[in-house]
């Protein structure tokens, strides 16, 4: 290796004229290992210091520093050049032409599942219900004891439910909210409790996370025919008298008697009935719970999936449709 000064002054000028022809970061990387790098000719001559005399060691060593300080300083500013020049590249590329008519703008409109919501919303406020929110984390006495679920029940299990670590969970239904209301607002009390509801499940009509609506009438006198009543009014209502919808008995740990209520819709080009949600007289033990005498009251429940509304309304097969904010599908309401 030649380690004169004029060698190294050689190798600058060779340097800086491959700088000033590098054509982008890939090449000049390559440039600075070819000088700078473990192998490079720098480097190489100041690995063959030590065999020098005394006397040229100093020289060649503090030129060899001043040629790389300068060839450090060459490709920091050709680096910088070639940036700029991709920016500037990618900003005529991207360019707008002002001369254009702009772009038509599209209105917005509500969800199908805010459509039904606020559709439920003002029908239930016009009968005199008040609607009543609550929290969407919740603890077990509100989500299961209180609701009179017996603590084997597979609702309870994480296969089913959101739990949190410290024992409290998303809660699974709006009920919590009914309780709640109970203890704080006492009978007699008319209420609907709209909100996200979270549950393990996942198809066509199912969701991991929906909307529910429920409704609670706390009185003297009350009984299931008016609860019935009060659901076939709303189903009429929303439905405008189109659809057909039965009462089947059910169980559930909050109500007794307790029904579930199914509407008849399209599905491609069959018809089939589809679960709307479920309704009963509210259990004595929920009554406690809530703070109201069994004794002396009653309470009428029903909750619905505010989905499973707007799937039979618009004749949408699968729930998933409505989380998926696929515009083209949107588009249609």
């Amino acid at each position: 290796m030649n380690t004169s000064l004029d060698n190294i002054n050689k190798i600058f000028a060779e340097a800086s004229d491959n700088v000033s022809k590098a054509a982008n970061i890939h090449e000049l990387e390559m440039i600075k290992s070819a000088y700078l790098g473990k192998k490079g000719s720098l480097t190489n001559i100041l690995r063959q210091l030590s065999s020098l005399d005394e006397m040229e060691r100093p020289k060649i060593g503090q030129a060899v520093n001043e040629v790389k300080e300068k060839i450090v300083a060459l490709i920091n500013r050709k680096d910088q050049e070639l940036k700029d020049a991709a920016i500037l590249a990618n900003l005529a590329e991207e360019a707008i032409d002002v001369t254009l008519p702009p772009r038509g703008l599209d209105m917005g409109s509500n969800h199908p599942i805010t459509r039904v919501l606020r559709l439920l919303e003002n029908f239930f406020i016009k009968m005199g219900f008040v609607v009543v929110e609550g929290p969407e984390i919740e603890n077990e006495f509100y989500n299961f004891t209180a609701l009179n679920i017996p603590p084997h029940h597979p609702a309870r299990t994480a296969t089913d439910t959101f739990y949190f670590a410290d024992n409290t969970m998303l809660r699974t239904q709006t009920s919590p909210v009914q309780i709640r209301a109970m203890q704080e607002m006492h009978a007699p009390l008319r209420i609907i409790c709209p909100g996200k509801v979270f549950r393990r499940d996942n198809d066509a009509t199912h969701a991991p996370m929906f909307h529910q609506l429920e409704m609670l009438v706390v009185d003297e006198g009350v009984n299931f025919a008016n609860l019935k009543w009060i659901i076939s009014e709303f189903i009429k209502h929303f439905f405008q008298g189109k659809v057909k919808y039965r009462f089947r008995p059910s169980y559930f740990p909050f109500t007794e008697p307790s029904a579930e209520v199914d509407v008849k819709w399209q599905s491609g080009d069959s018809w089939r009935w589809l679960e709307l949600g479920g309704c009963g007289v509210v259990h004595p033990n929920v009554l406690r719970a809530g703070n109201i005498d069994p004794e002396r009251f009653r309470g009428l429940a029903f909750g619905f999936g505010i989905e499973r509304l707007a799937m039979s309304y618009y004749g949408i097969e699968d729930i998933r449709m409505l989380f998926e904010s696929d515009l083209q599908f949107l588009e249609q309401f």
